[in-house]
């Protein structure tokens, strides 16, 4: 494996968890680290167990076993509203922006039900300026892209530290694909730190620091792009590539 983060570099440390649906156990001692200001991608096939580490992350799941620390304080079971409040934001695979209010609407509300303030409406605008351009549509006159936009822009709003996206890049038309590659590389640049989870092998690749693939609920392999890349029997075995 990697070189490991030292303590003050480490946002996010998940320390061999384990996490159930009901009677169905998906994570399986999971360990994994995120330093600050990293893109870290966690890959893997269908039903592994990438979003539910996601959920583990933010509350939504919470581990039965195992710990979750995140900026050096224990957020192990705390609730999801707690969590937000802490800095952890998730951008779910279904984005969940309000389709029934415009683009200014929702970054708008958002704002409103931040507990500090992260990106103004002009950072916002001055990074997306699709999103300037459609301020009066409604959420569901956007296209796909568009939508995930206005969902990493409603997260940006409410003084994110850790960015948890959910493939962002799911059902995109490869040119949206690369605006989307663009979005995560210029908030990347700003400082922010993300955990992607991606299918998009070489869309993960293309914008991660490290990587971590995942299989039945456990870590295989965490290592960089490159080392990825170069692991042949990894990308057979787990990631079909």
């Amino acid at each position: 494996m990697s070189t490991i983060a030292t303590a003050n570099e480490t946002m996010l440390r998940v320390d061999a968890i384990d996490t159930y649906y009901g009677d169905s156990h998906i994570l399986k001692g999971l360990s994994l680290e995120i330093r600050r200001g990293e893109t870290v991608a966690l890959l893997g096939r269908n039903g592994v167990g990438k979003t539910t580490t996601l959920k583990s992350i933010v509350g939504w799941v919470p581990p039965k076993r195992g710990t979750i620390t995140f900026d050096g304080v224990d957020v192990t079971g705390n609730e999801m509203m707690a969590n937000a409040r802490a800095g952890i934001s998730l951008v779910p695979e279904e984005r969940r922006i309000f389709t029934n209010l415009s683009v200014y609407e929702n970054i708008k509300l958002a704002q409103v039900t931040a507990q500090r303030p992260g990106w103004t409406l002009q950072d916002v605008y001055d990074h997306f300026p699709r999103l300037k351009e459609r301020e009066k549509n409604k959420g569901d006159e956007i296209s796909g892209g568009e939508k995930q936009m206005l969902a990493i822009a409603r997260a940006l709003v409410q003084d994110t530290k850790l960015l948890l996206l959910d493939e962002p890049t799911e059902g995109l038309a490869p040119l949206i694909v690369r605006e989307v590659e663009a979005i995560v590389r210029e908030i990347k640049a700003k400082g922010m730190t993300i955990l992607l989870v991606e299918q998009n092998f070489y869309s993960a690749l293309a914008v991660a620091d490290r990587c971590y693939v995942i299989d039945q609920g456990a870590i295989q392999f965490e290592g960089t792009p490159t080392d990825l890349k170069g692991n042949t029997e990894v990308l057979s075995r787990y990631l079909h590539v």
